[in-house]
């Protein structure tokens, strides 16, 4: 339950700040983010698919 309240403030503090930086930055911020989730899932993948031939 304490991680959960954590998790909120820091997401609320990061929205916070969000809603007051430029929107390019943003914008930038929210690619850079979503190519790191993109080449994060593909290693899962590809790891999971390596490991279960083993």
């Amino acid at each position: 339950m304490l991680f959960l309240v954590a998790a909120l403030l820091l997401f609320g503090a990061l929205l916070g700040t969000v809603a007051h930086a430029p929107f390019t930055f943003t914008a930038v911020a929210a690619v850079v983010i979503a190519v790191w989730l993109g080449i994060f899932a593909l290693r899962e993948r590809n790891a999971r698919r390596h490991s279960s031939t083993h």
